[in-house]
This record gives C-alpha cells, sequence and structure tokens, in this order.
C-alpha cells in the first residue's frame, strides 16, 4: 500500500511538472538547452519550454542585453521549425543582428502595434498558434490575470512565450514560469584583437516554479551560452514571488 501511495505521488507530481512546461525528455533527447550551469535551476534540469518566461528591464542597456539573450534561446527554439513572432509598441532590435546569435531574419515575424494597449492582446493570439515555435512580447506593464492569460494560452498551444518587460519601475507578482533580469557585463578582449569581445551577461533567474533561483556570468561564444563565473545560488525573494 506505501509503494502504490509513493507512485501515486510520484505520478502526480510529474503531472504537475509537465503542466507548468517541464516536459519529461523523449528517448535518445539530451534535452540541454545549451545554457549550461543554469540549467541545473530548473527541475528535472530541463528548460521549461511551453511556457511564459518574464524578463523585466529597468534601462535601455538592460533591455538591449535582454533581447541579445532571448535571442540565444530562441535559435535553440527554431531549431525545431516553425517561425518567430516579436511583437512590440516600440521596435528598436535591428533584424540583421540576429545572425550574431543563428537567427536567420527571416525566421522573425516582427509585428509592430501601434497602441501598446493593444500588444497583449496581440501576443494572445500569437500564442494560440500551434505552428509557432516563440513569441516574444515587449510591454510595459503585466498584470497577475495578463499573465494567467498567457500562460493559459501556451499549454493548449505548447508555444514558448517571453514577455520583455521594459523601464519596469515596481514588479508585482505574475503566473509566469520564471522570472529573470539580464544586464550587460564588460566582455573580455580577444587577444591582438581591437573593438570589442564577445557578448556577456549577468543572469538572474529571479524566479522558477519548483527550481533555485540563481545568479551566473554567461557569455555567448561560439554560437552558443557559456559560463564564466560559477553560479551563486540563492533562495528566492519574497518581493519576486
Amino acid at each position: 500500500m506505501k509503494i502504490d501511495k509513493e507512485e501515486i505521488i510520484g505520478k502526480l507530481r510529474q503531472d504537475i511538472l509537465r503542466w507548468e512546461g517541464f516536459r519529461p525528455r523523449k528517448p535518445g533527447e539530451s534535452g540541454s538547452f545549451g545554457l549550461g550551469e543554469i540549467e541545473s535551476a530548473f527541475p528535472n534540469g530541463d528548460f521549461p519550454t511551453g511556457a511564459i518566461h518574464e524578463f523585466i528591464s529597468c534601462c535601455p542597456e538592460e533591455t538591449a542585453a535582454t533581447g541579445g539573450f532571448i535571442a540565444g534561446l530562441v535559435q535553440k527554439l527554431l531549431s525545431g521549425g516553425g517561425a518567430c513572432l516579436w511583437i512590440s509598441y516600440t521596435r528598436r532590435i535591428y533584424p540583421p543582428a540576429l545572425k550574431l546569435f543563428g537567427i536567420d531574419p527571416d525566421r522573425v515575424i516582427f509585428v509592430d502595434v501601434p497602441v501598446q494597449k493593444d500588444v497583449l492582446w496581440v501576443t494572445e493570439e500569437a500564442l494560440k498558434c500551434e505552428g509557432v515555435a516563440a513569441v516574444i512580447c515587449e510591454t510595459k506593464d503585466l498584470s497577475f490575470t495578463d499573465s494567467q492569460r498567457l500562460q493559459l494560452a501556451v499549454e493548449k498551444s505548447h508555444v514558448t512565450g517571453f514577455v520583455l518587460r521594459k523601464d519596469v519601475k515596481k514588479v508585482n507578482t505574475t503566473a509566469c514560469v520564471t522570472r529573470w533580469q539580464i544586464r550587460p557585463v564588460r566582455s573580455q578582449l580577444r587577444t591582438g584583437m581591437p573593438g570589442v569581445g564577445h557578448p556577456r551577461w549577468q543572469v538572474e533567474l529571479l524566479k522558477v516554479r519548483n527550481g533555485k533561483p540563481g545568479s551566473w556570468t554567461i557569455e555567448w561564444k561560439k554560437q552558443s551560452f557559456q559560463t564564466v563565473i560559477a553560479p551563486q545560488v540563492s533562495e528566492p525573494a519574497r518581493r519576486y514571488a
């Protein structure tokens, strides 16, 4: 009887993780998202797909750094086919720059929404399209109700969504599976080469369901994420709950 109860509880836990975007690996599938040490922060070591990821940004420099980091994640998602929708009310991304992260600009559909309040509605409709590999949304405000609607949409379509919140003054509670903050870090110059080195970020995973938040210094090199400094895992802060 005890074994039966443990099996039932174990199955329920796996079901809950699957509903939240943490899907079990298929036979022969590595499951790696190329995030290196960061993947240890997720349940079962798997980056949650078919879920909503929230990125907060406090200044233009952080917004630019976050856009680059998200592009590195989208590269992995596009490898399985489909297209990416990039929805915003003030587009600042330079499409040719996406090639640095292994993305052909013609794989991305840019949707410019003139009215900011309509951005989330357009995003929700885009997330319902099962043929889309990823949806990126740039907005300022994201209420708990808004995030719930987005999360419900991806639970049916299994599309992965990224919400980049710009000029955030106060962090509120949302239903997103993760919350990140990406800051630019001075790159290391290549030996004998003038200019700048590989893109480098301070990556903070502020919240992750059933996982372990932490902070890492990450570099984009050879079309992949590489950890520069060992992670410093911390407990989630209440204000980011």
